[in-house]
């Protein structure tokens, strides 16, 4: 997937405003279930939230929102706060359910 521009996640994250966390990172971090339930997530819905529960650091949080995204071949959107914003398009264009303003 390309890389997103600032408008286009901006975008993206006015979107993801009113949705709520498909998945939570507890403190055992980035699991096989946890990449299971994101892909699950983005395969259904193309945008959706990740909550980190347990993890406080800024860093911590940053780093393990980026290894999410590389797992699931997945853009970060945005992270704000304890909430990381998730964005794949559907490769069925039949399938897809958001439209990026180029």
């Amino acid at each position: 997937m390309k890389e997103l521009k600032g408008a286009q996640k901006k975008y993206l994250r006015g979107l993801a405003h009113d949705l709520k966390p498909a998945a939570f990172v507890g403190q055992k971090g980035v699991t096989t279930a946890l990449i299971d339930e994101v892909n699950e997530g983005l395969d259904t819905n193309e945008l959706i939230k990740v909550k980190f529960v347990d993890f406080k650091e800024k860093d911590i949080k940053k780093s393990l929102a980026i290894e999410i995204a590389d797992q699931t071949k997945a853009c970060l959107a945005g992270l704000i706060g304890h909430v990381a914003i998730y964005y794949r398009e559907n490769k069925d264009v039949k399938k897809r359910k958001i439209t990026i303003p180029v």
